[in-house]
């Protein structure tokens, strides 16, 4: 009698160890339990931690609510100015309610991926290729707000969309290579023309600067030569103003004489040439001419004003005679 009821304590024991065992669930931090009796939604999502159903009556399905990564295949399609790319991109999602990401839609992983396909076609055929090339935050947000739409319904909320990579052409790329080329020479054409602008203006502000102080260009030579001189070379630089010869060249050209007066005797050549000398006997001097004191400054002329040329601005001289 005694073996027949501890018999049957052991029994009803591991019955109770059995159904506790089938009644217990685990539930982890980052999932929610969706539970089932009958076939029916029983009660509140259930909240991590240990819970109990009733074994062979209710069904507990766990939902992980942690955010899912889901890269979006490759898409091809033709953009709105006529260009055919291959763009792909990456789905940040996560579930937000777990019954109706159970009870809403068969596979929500699956349904995400599909929507986020097609969405992605679709801002490819609105968009233009410069937009899907620099202006990719703006397709981010029209891309997540299409795919955010329909999910909400789903339990699932999409927290951020990425577009990854654009391929494009062989013969595009090569395209747009030129096009970048082209669009760098002509930018650094402007500045090369901007550049000897500025120095054109610069050097006629110097001109004008200069004319008013003709020193400066007698500094502005010094400096020249100490550049050149710097160098360790055997140049010999000596600047000579091309004025000073011309000065000196029409100075070189003797002033005509005053006319002959009416009636007097023109000299012969031979008598043009021979000083003239009074004969006073063996003791005679020749009387030789002696230039006046006017006849001496006009001589100096020349002399004087090559020396004030040196020291002049540029520019033809005014000569007085």
């Amino acid at each position: 009698m005694v073996q027949e009821v501890v018999g049957a304590l052991i029994g009803v024991g591991c019955a109770g160890f059995v159904y506790l065992a089938a009644a217990v669930r685990i539930v982890k931090q980052y999932e929610r339990g969706v539970v089932f009796r009958l076939g029916r939604l029983a009660g509140e999502v259930r909240a991590p931690g240990m819970a109990v159903i009733v074994p062979f009556v209710d069904r507990l399905y766990k939902v992980n609510m942690q955010i899912v990564t889901l890269p979006i295949p490759a898409q091809e399609g033709i953009t709105r100015d006529n260009v055919t790319v291959r763009v792909d991109a990456v789905v940040y999602f996560k579930v937000v309610d777990a019954a109706n990401a159970v009870i809403a839609v068969e596979d929500y992983r699956f349904a995400v991926s599909q929507m986020a396909q097609t969405s992605l076609r679709s801002i490819i055929g609105k968009s233009d290729l410069d937009d899907l090339l620099s202006n990719r935050e703006k397709l981010n947000q029209g891309l997540e707000l299409m795919i955010d739409s329909p999910a909400i319904g789903w339990g699932v909320q999409i927290d951020r969309v990425e577009i990854k990579d654009v391929s494009l052409p062989d013969a595009m790329k090569r395209s747009m290579a030129r096009q970048a080329e082209a669009d760098r020479d002509r930018r650094a054409r402007i500045i090369n023309a901007d550049a000897e602008f500025q120095a054109s203006r610069k050097l006629a502000e110097a001109a004008q600067q200069m004319e008013h102080t003709p020193a400066a260009l007698q500094l502005r030579l010094l400096q020249t030569v100490t550049a050149v001189a710097a160098e360790k070379n055997s140049t010999l630089v000596l600047p000579f103003p091309v004025e000073l010869l011309r000065f000196l060249e029409k100075a070189q050209q003797a002033p005509p004489g005053p006319p002959p007066a009416a009636g007097a005797p023109e000299r012969a050549p031979e008598q043009a040439a021979t000083p003239a000398v009074e004969d006073f006997g063996e003791s005679a001097t020749p009387a030789v001419e002696v230039p006046e004191e006017s006849e001496d400054a006009s001589a100096l002329t020349p002399v004087r004003a090559a020396a004030d040329a040196v020291s002049a601005r540029p520019g033809v001289p005014a000569v007085e005679e």
